[in-house]
């Protein structure tokens, strides 16, 4: 049997992968063929480097969850936090729906600014019941500013 800890972890490991799985889904799709036509600006990263990137924020934000759950539910502000955490990993999972499954620059970068504001929350939040879990955030909300440059650029760039 698993320790209530190690259970926690790998609940917050597998919903984080879950939101990155409908992402992905939406976007492997698009990248041959929409996303490879699309103008991009000089600062797009290459292809390769997106999956590695995702997977290492995906886990800082399973961990980043679980310290803030570890504190429990009865714990001031773990609830709230993990409420927003949620929210989200929603909104995480629908800007790629946005911009690749739906191929709308517009769209994602709506989606993008409302995740970027949700992404904020959370690490205000989380500071608020776990240093180190609103720390583990801060690579989150860096490359997710950039992913929102990158969208802006790209609709700038195909209209």
């Amino acid at each position: 049997m698993l320790s209530p800890n190690l259970s926690r972890l790998l609940i917050c490991v597998g919903a984080v992968l879950a939101a990155g799985s409908v992402g992905s889904f939406a976007t492997v799709r698009a990248i041959p063929t929409w996303y490879k036509g699309l103008n991009k600006p000089s600062f797009n990263p290459p292809e390769w480097l997106f999956g590695p990137a995702w997977t290492v924020l995906y886990l800082l934000m399973a961990v980043a969850a679980w310290l803030v759950w570890k504190q429990g539910f009865g714990a001031a502000g773990v609830k709230l936090a993990l409420a927003v955490f949620l929210a989200q990993l929603i909104l995480n999972a629908l800007w790629s729906v946005f911009f690749f499954g739906l191929r709308s620059p517009l769209t994602g970068l709506i989606g993008i600014s409302g995740l970027w504001l949700a992404i904020l929350a959370t690490i205000i939040l989380f500071f608020r019941v776990s240093t180190p879990a609103g720390l583990l955030l801060l690579p989150y909300i860096a490359w997710v500013s950039f992913a929102a440059l990158l969208n802006a650029a790209i609709l700038r760039l195909n209209r």
